[in-house]
């Protein structure tokens, strides 16, 4: 299928002139007080291409978390599965992804030639993580190939250790409608989840280099997601722990608030994926109340799909050290 696809002209990528930071991202860095020390880590680590492990990593994975737009700019986080070697990485400049998004995921129509996408690796047991953003060069036979113009790497903070396997829904096998209030069923796999990812995107994702859509993960212990229903629709609010400060999820969120969630829920098997709105509530009494949160993240549903049967004999997760002096919502208060 690989040899079907033609290979690329080098992307355009960020130039070592410039900042491989958007304006965002910048002013975000410059509120918390490491704007010039992030600078000079991003040039060191953020490049146009993939580094030789980079490559081995992504080959080697089961699955993949992105971030990708539709055309009205409705942000949505995805899942895409196989075995080993569903990714080949056959230059340092581009990815071959040979499989399909879920059934009736929006990913498959957001799928289009030049089309921006952020994509995340992580391998569970290792705690790797890996990041290559991007467009779509060319979409053919139940895969698409990535033009990469931003690849880094990511801190194994907060990921929670455990093997397992993904099984690949059936097409008749249809995912259920959630609409702006979640249903009985999502309400209490958000309670139990400990791992999910959000996508956001800049204000110009299509200029690409330093603009594009980023897809980030976040983990806490069980609880460490609140779903409230506000104003007919539900809310999650997240805890943000200390992580690597270049704030690629709240840059974005500082020039465009629509983004994707996605939440694995490893019990049960299934995968919710909603999209909505996002921003960051950056002091107060409710990042006071959660034990290790130095500012939080709220999201507000507008609809979204929930999968059922993908994620198939889990082992019980070993929790990120990480972890240790955060706490759950249900450690504080009612009304904090």
């Amino acid at each position: 299928m690989a040899s079907q696809l033609p290979r690329l002209r080098k992307p355009i990528g960020w130039a070592r002139e410039e900042s491989p930071f958007h304006d965002g991202e910048q002013r975000v860095q410059e509120r918390v007080g490491v704007r010039e020390r992030v600078e000079h880590m991003g040039r060191n680590i953020m490049r146009d291409f993939m580094p030789d492990e980079h490559r081995e990593f992504f080959e080697d994975l089961p699955f993949l978390a992105l971030g990708s737009a539709g055309p009205s700019g409705v942000l949505w986080a995805s899942l895409l599965i196989g075995e080993p070697g569903f990714v080949r990485a056959p230059t340092p400049r581009s990815l071959l992804i040979l499989a399909a998004p879920l059934p009736r995921d929006p990913l498959a129509s957001n799928l289009l030639a030049g089309a921006p996408l952020g994509l995340l690796g992580i391998e569970l047991v290792t705690r790797r993580r890996n990041r290559a953003n991007g467009r779509v060069a060319r979409v053919a036979n139940g895969g698409f190939e990535l033009s990469v113009e931003q690849s880094f790497g990511n801190c194994k903070q907060y990921i929670q250790s455990r093997a397992g396997t993904f099984m690949a829904p059936e097409a008749r096998m249809l995912p259920s409608a959630e609409s702006a209030v979640l249903s009985a069923q999502a309400m209490p796999m958000l309670a139990r989840t400990d791992t999910a990812f959000i996508a956001t995107g800049s204000r110009d994702a299509q200029r690409g280099g330093a603009e594009g859509i980023d897809v980030s993960h976040r983990g806490g212990r069980p609880g460490f997601i609140r779903s409230q229903v506000v104003d007919g629709a539900t809310t999650l609010t997240l805890p943000d722990f200390a992580g690597n400060f270049m704030f690629n999820t709240f840059g974005n969120l500082e020039v465009n608030p629509r983004a994707g969630f996605l939440a694995l829920d490893f019990k049960s098997g299934a995968v919710l994926s909603v999209t909505g709105t996002a921003r960051v509530i950056w002091e107060g009494p409710a990042v006071e109340s959660f034990e290790g949160a130095e500012r939080l993240l709220e999201f507000r549903v507008d609809s979204g799909w929930i999968w059922r049967g993908v994620l198939i004999g889990w082992t019980e997760p070993q929790q990120s050290p990480h972890l240790r002096g955060t706490g759950t919502w249900g450690d504080t208060a009612p009304g904090e």
